[in-house]
């Protein structure tokens, strides 16, 4: 290394404070591979010019994600906080994640509102009387103000707003440094309470992320003032599914279908002037209550078992599911939970029977129906993921790398073939096929997507678990030669029923055995 490049390579050390400029974090000039490059790429009109320099440790400057170091750092930045949070649940990290590491969310706004204006101080900061216009919205009835607020006072809203903040926003770091302003604020409501407001940023928040990822500590925010809580629920749910104004993503619409569940109940509660706590009334009680909305009400109501499934506390599988779009890390997509697990096995018409029913003794239909999919699902991760599926592997180009010749353990390449829609739809009708045998064996006749609310014997569990793991043992997931048939593309549902049912593809490939018999799978 040259005199020259070790002083230039010094002096960037010391104006970078000793970190690296990409992962910021210490760089030692005696031990630590060293690189030097430029910040803003030539490319992109940057220059051959020491102030255009940085120095970043070999394994960020390699590993970077864009030629721009202003963005590969925020990139950066983001992934340092999803790993610190992803692990307190599916919608991580989510903006009040990042508000939290960047010394937001610490202060509420000292306000007075006046017919058509809102004055407000945030004293912490030094910062006076500050007055800002009140605008009325004559088709909502709402009213909200513009503010530009330091990050120390703005919160998240989890409830309105439970998405996850994804890697997507790297698009918007970029055009906020172009200088392209985005379309719309951060939208946030307040309650004036003894002089005090809360702002709480319900939408916006991948912008919002976006401009404290490039330092901006100060945001701009449409503030609803006392609004009602429930609309802008309701709203923020519509943009995100049946106007498809927002990309939610499945999991995130069937939080929010919950949360509007139980904001029905509690609306029906008022009206009918029942106690806080009341649950003696049916689903079939609030769908006759809220007859315009038929349609949603079914809808919420089912949202509501799926999210009492997968944010359970005890489901063991949701390590396995990703939540958010399509990961390559974790084996099961959110999507295919539900069209399996939920498809088959959650009673999809509301009850007759009212809300409490056997619930003293544990025995209520809804949460028998939760939580004995919760021990299905812990059974399957038991029998097919712990201890089995690596993460680093994940499943990425898994089939093409077993077509070259990599190492793949048997146990990450089971469970990855076992983890395909087509195929976890099919190996489920086995479990379905045998609760329902088993009931008619004892002589009780259930509908077959009321299964899951009686309670299952130990003795139907220990078959449930034997099918599992007599699946698990198939020789189909672990064999090498099927890689570039079988499972060399996406198959579709009829594909590996034909499969499972006779032993042999459409085609004529055979690829069991035998065919499946549901005797032989619990034996």
């Amino acid at each position: 290394m040259t005199d020259n490049r070790l002083q230039l390579i010094a002096r960037l050390h010391q104006m970078q404070r000793g970190l690296c400029f990409i992962g910021e974090e210490p760089l030692d000039l005696a031990k630590d591979k060293l690189e030097v490059d430029h910040i803003i790429p030539r490319a992109k009109g940057g220059k051959d010019d020491e102030n255009n320099y940085a120095v970043t440790c070999e394994f960020h400057n390699r590993n970077k994600s864009d030629s721009d170091l202003r963005i590969a750092r925020c990139v950066a930045r983001y992934e340092k906080i999803k790993e610190q949070h992803s692990d307190k649940g599916p919608n991580r990290p989510n903006l009040g994640d990042f508000l939290s590491e960047m010394g937001g969310g610490k202060h509420e706004i000292a306000a007075h509102a006046e017919a058509t204006a809102l004055e407000y101080t945030l004293s912490e900061l030094g910062i006076t009387k500050c007055t800002t216009p009140i605008f009325h919205d004559k088709l909502s009835g709402m009213d909200s103000a513009y503010l530009e607020l330091p990050v120390e006072y703005v919160f998240h809203d989890e409830r309105i707003n439970p998405r996850a903040v994804g890697a997507r926003l790297r698009g918007l770091v970029e055009e906020f440094l172009d200088g392209r302003p985005q379309l719309h604020v951060a939208l946030a409501w307040g309650e004036i309470k003894n002089g005090k407001i809360k702002v709480q940023v319900f939408d916006g928040q991948h912008k919002a992320v976006s401009q404290m990822l490039l330092g901006n500590r100060a945001l701009v925010v449409r503030l609803f003032l006392n609004p009602d809580i429930n609309t802008l629920l309701e709203a923020n749910t519509n943009a995100g599914t049946s106007l498809r104004q927002i990309a939610f993503d499945k999991a995130t619409q069937r939080f929010l279908g919950s949360q509007i569940f139980w904001e029905k109940v509690d609306e029906y509660r008022k009206v009918t002037s029942r106690q806080d706590d009341d649950l003696n009334f049916s689903e079939q009680d609030l769908l006759g209550f809220f007859k315009g909305e038929h349609r949603e009400i079914k809808r919420y109501i089912i949202d509501d078992i799926r999210v009492g499934v997968t944010h359970h506390p005890q489901n063991r599988l949701k390590a396995y599911v990703e939540f958010s779009g399509r990961g390559k890390e974790k084996p099961l997509s959110y999507s295919t939970i539900e069209k399996t697990f939920f498809s088959t096995f959650i009673h999809k018409e509301p009850l007759l029977t009212s809300m409490n029913l056997r619930l003293e003794i544990g025995e209520n239909p809804r949460d028998l129906e939760k939580t004995q999919l919760v021990e299905l699902m812990n059974i399957i991760a038991e029998e097919i993921f712990e201890g089995q599926y690596d993460f680093d592997i994940g499943t990425d180009k898994v089939e093409e790398k077993i077509r070259r010749g990599e190492n793949i353990s048997d146990d990450h390449l089971r469970a990855t073939r076992m983890s395909r829609e087509e195929v976890v739809y099919n190996w489920l009708r086995y479990v379905h096929h045998l609760i329902k045998r088993y009931y008619l064996m004892s002589g009780q006749i259930i509908e077959d997507d009321e299964l899951f609310e009686h309670k299952f014997s130990p003795e139907l569990w220990g078959l449930i678990r034997k099918l599992i793991r007599n699946l698990t043992a198939l020789p189909v997931w672990v064999n090498h030669s099927l890689s570039a048939t079988v499972f060399g593309g996406k198959q579709n549902y009829d594909y590996w029923k034909c499969i499972f049912d006779t032993g042999k593809t459409p085609a004529g490939q055979q690829v069991l055995a035998k065919p499946l018999n549901l005797d032989d799978l619990i034996s």
